[in-house]
């Protein structure tokens, strides 16, 4: 398929953004940072012949992925063309030739990862693999040029919509997709008044935050594979913040910077803060359903002191993320380089640490018995640092807020992870309970409200149950031995104390074991010493117990 005549053999400016992500493709040429794969399952007989040309037609019809792009020396800019041949399309079928498990996912792997030569090919891919009768994967691949997540879920309805058409014997009902010249714009670069702006709104930040790393984020061989964790938080910590958060007017994403902002300050000290986030960029209602690269990243700052409460700093998280979108055609690079112009071209640009709305893909829908959904990716990359994605759990018919880290799997132990989603969970829990608190009190476990409800939070974790009772015991509520030893984990993390089991044990209730957290460090460890020593206590005891009797 071709553009329109006027689009034929025509070299069109790429926007700021794509010139950027080419020029750090050029750079780190062997990093799939800048792919997004995809890998669904579908369950389910279908017609693989049928689920291939769908792919091939919704992809193919898409100027943007039929891309190539080039450098103009002279005018020292990237450009593309889309008058070029369409992505490629495959079809494997690993069952009628004898594929292993480990060869299919090296093959995934391999579509997944494998760069693209932009210069000279389709900047998309994508294989349909027949694994088992009734199971099938789809795997695409996009580089991120010319493709985001909006991208994505467009793409991926586009071709359950051809593949259900072609199904019924009927051409699928598809408006034509426009080229990317007339609806990507760029950001503005004509305003450098406003550079200045945003500029001044920053100066002073600090490019870096004090994480916790365990690795070494400058070692210039530090792996991007990723690794992941998340928490789900009770649904009365997670309403009671949420409705803090809408008394003042913030959304989830500004609740989760919020959050973020306020767990390093606790930690660590440091009260100014740059976090980026990735914006759609799709504000102009033309370019809501095209597929193209029109997400772009941005810096937002937050700041606290000695006398901000939580909730204080909600609405500083809200006025930070109204500034930084109602300034997101501000080009990136100019503020960077204003700001940082020693940076590292292959880092981040201001800072490592990204902040971003959770969203929950939908499945591709086939037919009414077959579906596919996202699979994790094997392996996973991390570009940031470490990344916070925040959302809303409603599978149980409550809100529960969803906290998920991703990050560099090298630069942080699972510990150190587990440590600060603990924290995070601390401050949830802070703003639920008392969000006229200053952010930087660190007695948050002196609250008596604070200390039931991160007890009880925790017990509704464990038991995974929200029916808690404050005075039933811990076996009566559906304990038993293994979650005793969890649960003691949980709250030794989430309370920074080092608690046994047999206290847990004998403090069997959520208040019994919320007044052991009130106890002194000191009383609460007392006695313990070395096991020779509790040996001897316990036999001197007895002989006391001897002498009078």
């Amino acid at each position: 398929m071709t553009d329109s005549p006027a689009a034929q053999g025509i070299w069109y400016p790429a926007t700021p953004t794509q010139q950027g992500l080419w020029i750090l493709d050029r750079i780190e040429r062997l990093r799939p940072s800048y792919l997004l794969p995809s890998v669904l399952e579908l369950t389910g007989r279908l017609d693989h012949e049928l689920l291939t040309s769908a792919v091939e037609r919704a992809m193919g019809r898409h100027p943007a992925l039929r891309s190539r792009f080039r450098l103009d020396p002279a005018a020292l800019r990237v450009e593309y063309c889309t008058d070029t041949s369409a992505p490629e399309v495959g079809f494997t079928d690993a069952v009628a030739d004898g594929w292993a498990a480990d060869e299919v996912e090296r093959f995934v792997e391999a579509l997944c990862y494998t760069p693209f030569e932009l210069g000279e090919e389709a900047p998309a891919r994508a294989e349909v693999i027949r694994v088992a009768p009734d199971r099938t994967l789809l795997v695409l691949t996009v580089h991120h040029i010319v493709f985001d997540g909006v991208s994505r879920q467009l793409l991926v309805d586009e071709i359950g919509t051809t593949y259900r058409a072609l199904a019924r014997g009927a051409e699928p009902e598809l408006s034509t997709p426009p080229h990317p010249s007339q609806v990507q714009g760029g950001p503005d670069d004509g305003h450098p008044g406003r550079v200045a702006d945003v500029v001044e709104r920053l100066r002073g930040a600090p490019t870096t935050v004090a994480l916790p790393y365990d690795g070494d984020p400058d070692d210039p061989e530090l792996s991007l594979i990723g690794a992941t964790a998340g928490i789900l938080l009770d649904a009365d910590v997670s309403e009671a913040v949420l409705a803090v958060a809408g008394q003042e007017g913030c959304t989830v994403f500004m609740t989760g910077v919020a959050l973020l902002a306020g767990t390093f300050a606790r930690t660590t000290g440091q009260t100014d803060f740059l976090f980026s986030v990735v914006w759609p960029g799709r504000d102009d209602p033309a370019a809501a359903d095209v597929i193209g690269m029109f997400m772009t990243t941005l810096v937002l700052r937050v700041q606290l002191d000695a006398g901000t409460s939580w909730r204080e700093l909600l609405r500083t998280a809200r006025v930070a993320g109204m500034e930084t979108f109602i300034d997101s055609d501000v080009p990136l690079d100019a503020i960077a380089a204003a700001l940082d112009p020693g940076r590292d071209m292959a880092r981040p640009p201001m800072t490592p640490v990204l902040v971003n709305l959770a969203e929950t893909a939908d499945p591709l829908v086939l037919a009414p018995d077959v579906a596919g959904h996202y699979q994790p990716l094997r392996p996973e990359y991390s570009k940031w640092d470490l990344a916070l994605f925040v959302g809303v759990d409603q599978t149980t018919g409550r809100d529960r807020l969803r906290l998920s880290l991703n990050h560099p799997a090298d630069l942080f132990t699972p510990a150190t992870t587990t440590e600060f989603l603990a924290a995070l969970h601390r401050s949830a829990a802070a703003i639920a309970h008392n969000s006229e608190e200053n952010v930087l009190n660190q007695a948050e476990l002196d609250n008596p409200a604070a200390r039931l409800g991160l007890v009880r939070s925790i017990w509704q974790e464990v038991l995974k149950t929200d029916q808690i009772g404050d005075d039933v015991s811990f076996f009566d509520a559906g304990g038993d031995s293994l979650r005793l030893v969890v649960l003691v984990e949980r709250l030794s993390q989430a309370s920074g104390r080092m608690l046994r089991t047999v206290d847990l044990f004998r403090a069997g209730t959520v208040r019994g074991q919320a007044e052991l957290l009130a106890a002194p460090v000191e009383a609460a460890t007392a006695g313990r010493g070395s096991s020779r020593d509790r040996m001897l206590g316990a036999v001197r005891e007895r002989r006391t117990g001897d002498q009078r009797s």
